[in-house]
């Protein structure tokens, strides 16, 4: 998608650098994915300890050893 954007002359060549693409959009959108990346990290870093999980990894095993049996027969 085209979009007309008002770019830092500097910040746009500096981006190009650090991402080592070769032409000006693949390294703005090296750098929006990126900054995505690293917010949804963010983002669940913030939700550690907020969510309960239970631990029924040798119930699952067992699941999915019965499906095996089932699929034997």
């Amino acid at each position: 998608m085209r979009t007309t954007l008002n770019v830092d002359d500097a910040v746009l060549d500096e981006v190009v650098k650090l991402t080592g693409e070769k032409n000006k959009s693949k390294a703005v959108n090296k750098a929006l994915e990126e900054y995505l990346r690293r917010r949804r990290i963010a983002e669940l870093k913030e939700m550690a300890g907020k969510i309960d999980l239970v631990d029924n990894l040798k119930e699952l095993e067992e699941l999915e050893l019965k499906e095996l049996e089932q699929m034997r027969w």
